[in-house]
This record gives structure tokens, C-alpha cells and sequence, in this order.
């Protein structure tokens, strides 16, 4: 489908896939954002949509907080397209530290860090084998799961779907809907993820207990040595059993990549704390830009 010319736009189709893997696959993000499972999954979350700035493809679309903005243009005459839309008022959300020393250094715009939206990135082999100290309380928590359970780990299959939509629905009642306004969103994405698993080409990791589905994990490769996990869910009431299944994402899928990207804690003080407890290597920091307003 052809892509409109700025200002015009047409919403992101299915369809679109190849062209975005293609263009990933040049680009090598290192934003979590950036395949098309996470632009796709999330397109009504943030009303992404495509345009063509010049020579550049870019996305537009929302944040959470209702604000117009749109992501670092892909190929193309990206200073060009850059120009164009902060001429016209845009706000560009997710440029990574390369990308904002190359851009938007110059002057006339407005740079800030988005701590919020900032990814956590871990070495792969530390989350799947926990080691040393620094792990203890961990690996503690997964011990009192096992010791209590009967449980099998398994990779995501279509068989199990039903299980992980049971789950997310379960999920989704016990969850503190007023303290989290894009709860909503987050759900129908990961339902469809789940959904879609095999056109999307995520891979998971499934925990049963008693041959329930109690907890998930799904996600896909970001870059060449980068997996990237887009959703975990687990049963709240059994401790230990979101430690299981985010070691088991990590020791049993994409074992020739050398980091795992878990995305962002939108402020969350009580996910902030519990990625940072996994000690990442990196946060792979984000930036807003816009052109200065003359006062």
C-alpha cells in the first residue's frame, strides 16, 4: 500500500510487515520500540501512522499522555525530514544517544532525556543463570516456587493460547486499573501478541502448574545480538513464579544473543525497582526533541 507524502497519513497495516523488517534489519535498533511486533501490537495504543517526509518513512503517532509526536525518521534524508517536521511543529519521542549526537545537536531545539521511557538492558547469560550474590534473593524466590509446585516449562506453542488469554483476562481483573490508565492498552496488546505469535514471529516461554497456564513470556529478536521481551505475565499469587519465568525467557530462548532489552517502567516506581533488582548493564537512553520556541 503507498505510503501518503507529509502532512497526509495512512494507519499501519499488517502488510507493512516486510518493509519494516527490512528497513530494521539495515537499521539495527537498539529501541525497544523499534520492530514492527512493537509498532504493530501497540498501533491503536499510540494511533501510529505512515508518512513519507521527503524520502524519509516516519511514524506518527500519541504517547500515553495524549501528546502528537513522531519517531526518529527510517532512511532516507533523515536531516531533511527532521527539518520538515520540527518546522511544522512535531515533537520527535524515542531517539536513542547515537541517533541524538548525529541529529540534534544543532542548535535551536530543545533536547530532553526521557527517563521514564529509558530501556533496561541485561546481559542475557546473567538472567538466565543468576549468578553470584547480587542474585540471591532471586534465585531464593524461585526455590520457594519449586519447592511448592508442580510445574512445567515449556516454549509457547498455539496449544497453549487459550491457557495465556485465561491468564491475561485473570490478569487484568486483579489489576489496579485507576493507578494505570494505559492498562487497557497494554492488555489488548498482549492478547493480540499472543494471538498472533507465529505471523509476528514472536517466540515464548510458557509455566504451568497442575497443566495450567500460570505464567508467560513473549518476545523476538531486536537486533543482532539484542532480544527484546515485549510482555510477562504470571499468577500474583504465586511467589517466586515471575522470577521462574523471566529466567526461563532468558536460558531457554535467543541463546546466541548477548543482551535482552525488558523495555521501559513508565515511571512505575514499584517496576522500576524490580528492574533495576536485576541489575542492568545499561539503560539505553531515549530523547524528546522540538524546536525551540522564540520568545
Amino acid at each position: 500500500m503507498e505510503i501518503p507524502l507529509y502532512p497526509d497519513s495512512r494507519a499501519l497495516e499488517f502488510s507493512d510487515k516486510a518493509l519494516f523488517d527490512g528497513i530494521f534489519e539495515r537499521l539495527q535498533p537498539r529501541v525497544s520500540e523499534l520492530t514492527f511486533a512493537g509498532l504493530y501490537l501497540f498501533r491503536r495504543a499510540h494511533d501510529y501512522r505512515m508518512t513519507a517526509v521527503r524520502d524519509a518513512l516516519v511514524l506518527l503517532g500519541r504517547g500515553y499522555d495524549g501528546r502528537r509526536r513522531f519517531l526518529p525518521p527510517l532512511g532516507g534524508d533523515v536531516a531533511a525530514a527532521l527539518d520538515t517536521l520540527f518546522g511544522a511543529g512535531e515533537e520527535l519521542y524515542g531517539a536513542d544517544e547515537a541517533f541524538a549526537a548525529r541529529y540534534l545537536s544543532g542548535a535551536g531545539l530543545e533536547v530532553t532525556e526521557e527517563r521514564d521511557s529509558c530501556d533496561y538492558l541485561y546481559l542475557r547469560e546473567d538472567l538466565a543463570t543468576l549468578p553470584g550474590n547480587r542474585f540471591h534473593k532471586k534465585k531464593n524466590r524461585i526455590s520457594y516456587f519449586t519447592a511448592r509446585h508442580r510445574y512445567e516449562v515449556e516454549a509457547f506453542s498455539p496449544a497453549r493460547r487459550c491457557g495465556c488469554l485465561e491468564l491475561l483476562d485473570a490478569w487484568y481483573r486483579l489489576a489496579e486499573h485507576e493507578e494505570n490508565p494505559s492498562l487497557d492498552l497494554e492488555l489488548e496488546a498482549a492478547a493480540e501478541g499472543v494471538t498472533m505469535t507465529e505471523e509476528l514471529g514472536l517466540e515464548g516461554v510458557i509455566v504451568t502448574v497442575e497443566g495450567v497456564v500460570k505464567a508467560f513470556a513473549l518476545g523476538e529478536r531486536l537486533n543482532r545480538e539484542t532480544a527484546v521481551c515485549h510482555f510477562e505475565k504470571a499468577d500474583p499469587f504465586m511467589e517466586g513464579l515471575s522470577q521462574l519465568v523471566n529466567r526461563e525467557f532468558a536460558r531457554l530462548l535467543f541463546s546466541d544473543c548477548r543482551y535482552i532489552n525488558r523495555e521501559q517502567d513508565l515511571g512505575e516506581p514499584g517496576l522500576r525497582n524490580a528492574k533495576l533488582s536485576y541489575h542492568p548493564v545499561e539503560l539505553v537512553r531515549k530523547f524528546r526533541a522540538r524546536r525551540a520556541m522564540i520568545r
